[in-house]
């Protein structure tokens, strides 16, 4: 929590995870009051190691790092921020996408958020305005609170004027240029977009200055993957099982069923595999020596292996956030009774819920944790959905990060299998969908996505392949029919991240309108 009165952050526990009844504080805070001296957001990147702070005594986004993850007391400045007066004069809310690839900022000034991108996923030092923006000022006309979903879908704002939260989609099909309104139009295409124009009047021009920006389209959809990369593993281990990222995409962690070890790669750029170098291992043969499958929490201080030699589901914990060289065994849990050949392990991501996959059944079952990501606190819920229809050598699971599709590889089909959960993280309402064969790359044995579901990543035992899933196109633009165009038709839509204006005039009151595009990629 950050106050403006002593411009300081505090740090509360919570002994049941996201139940803020049972919160008490740490009495652990950190002042910002040397950067801000009137602080009012603050945000951290997935694994806890980068804060970020603004308020509106700067009008600026400082960048601070922790020693340990989510651990105030370690934490200290960067000498690294991004003015953004430039954009608005009262910063009042900070977000990043998953990646840390985009930044958006709250201006309570201009009720608009503003977009930027990070060439450095989480490197304030790598940010740039993207001249793109959004104005929530027709529900909220002072807007101090940014959050989006996950998957980056569903944006939420909230502000004093009416005291409630606001839900936005990128979904647009339609948009009407209002000249009741005033003549300066100021829009950024966040979907295939068909303008209309009303209320004329008396108006003679008017002035329309648009940006654009990438559309995700089929995410998640393995019936789009292609293969595009491939990285061999058979340096570090002759069987590899699970496969795993970090969410920033710059760490990848992989399984050997031979060796017994965790391998931890460096990838540069992220999410590349060609680019992987292997980095440093954990034994994990006190524990089992026969594991299968890995799973991180999501801040990484903590990780977890299956294995069919013990039957069971083995925690570590990392004292430094995804360095697997500070790990250290803390228990187990016992999921024999489920099944005796456990292949793969998964997460929900606040930690209350595991699933195993189990070969001998061929099945996902699903188990409640009182105390998040304490799998001593887990308890088989029996709840279970079987694969056996679409695989019988059953090796590896994942889930979308919204629980509401789930994916399956196996040794058999040499194939991915896709489901839809209706009800998102109950695999008792999982329904089949579809699968995709990738032969020759045979015997799957781990399949994980990035978290926006445009890459897919299948490994066995040579080494893991990338996939391109979906396509990212930029938005386009539809003009009604009655705008006679300079150049004889209408222009194409902006490109992706970039700005174009456009100029209208018409004599006789809406009936008919001269276009111009006179400016294209401002900066």
């Amino acid at each position: 929590m950050v106050g403006t009165t002593n411009d300081s952050i505090y740090q509360y526990s919570l002994s049941t995870a996201y139940n803020v009844s049972t919160a008490s504080y740490d009495n652990v805070s950190f002042s910002v009051a040397s950067q801000e001296g009137l602080a009012l957001a603050l945000a951290f990147n997935n694994a806890g190691t980068k804060l970020y702070i603004t308020g509106q005594s700067s009008d600026t986004i400082h960048q601070y790092s922790l020693s340990s993850a989510f651990d105030l007391s370690t934490a200290s400045y960067d000498s690294i921020s991004l003015p953004v007066f430039a954009q608005d004069g009262s910063p009042s809310g900070i977000a990043f996408n998953s990646d840390g690839t985009k930044m958006f900022m709250m201006g309570a000034a201009n009720d608009t958020v503003f977009q930027y991108s990070l060439s450095t996923g989480f490197d304030l030092s790598t940010a740039s305005y993207d001249s793109v923006s959004f104005s929530p000022s027709s529900q909220e006309t002072s807007p101090n609170c940014l959050a989006f979903n996950s998957d980056g879908t569903k944006m939420y704002i909230a502000g004093n004027t009416n005291d409630t939260i606001y839900q936005y989609s990128p979904v647009k099909t339609t948009a009407t240029l209002d000249l009741s309104t005033g003549n300066y139009f100021s829009d950024t295409l966040a979907a295939n977009t068909t303008y209309t124009i009303s209320n004329a009047g008396d108006a003679q021009s008017f002035q329309v200055e648009l940006s654009n920006t990438d559309i995700i389209n089929d995410a998640f959809d393995i019936s789009t993957a292609s293969g595009v990369a491939f990285f061999n593993t058979s340096s570090q281990d002759a069987a590899m099982e699970g496969v795993f990222f970090k969410p920033d995409g710059t760490k990848m962690y992989m399984i050997g069923r031979v060796n017994d070890h965790v391998q931890e790669y460096n990838l540069a750029p992220a999410w590349d595999v060609s680019t992987a170098t292997s980095l440093q291992s954990f034994n994990v043969g006190p524990q089992d020596i026969n594991p299968r499958g890995l799973f991180f929490k999501p801040d990484g201080t903590k990780f977890y292996i299956a294995g069919t030699s013990g039957g069971d589901v083995n925690e570590y914990n990392l004292s430094t956030a995804w360095d697997i060289s500070t790990a250290s065994y803390s228990r187990n849990f016992v999921t024999s009774s489920q099944d005796s050949f456990i292949v793969d392990i998964a997460f929900k991501p606040d930690g209350t819920k595991m699933y195993m996959a189990g070969n001998t059944n061929r099945s996902i079952f699903e188990y409640d944790l009182s105390t998040a990501w304490n799998i001593s606190t887990a308890t088989y819920n029996s709840v279970s959905f079987s694969v056996a229809t679409q695989e019988t050598g059953l090796a590896g699971v994942y889930f979308s990060p919204d629980g509401d599709k789930m994916y399956i590889v196996g040794t058999l089909g040499d194939d991915v299998n896709e489901y839809s959960l209706s009800t998102a993280w109950d695999v008792s309402t999982a329904s089949y969908v579809q699968n995709a064969s990738f032969s020759p790359y045979l015997n799957p044995t781990g399949v994980f996505f990035k978290s926006d579901g445009t890459k897919m990543y299948v490994n066995n035992s040579d080494g893991v392949r990338e996939f391109d899933v979906g396509s990212v196109s930029a938005a386009t633009l539809t003009w009604p029919t009655s705008i006679e165009w300079s150049a004889g038709e209408a222009p194409s839509a902006p490109a992706s991240s970039e700005t174009d204006l456009y100029s209208f005039i018409t004599p006789d009151n809406g009936t008919t309108y001269y276009g111009f595009k006179v400016a294209a990629n401002l900066s």
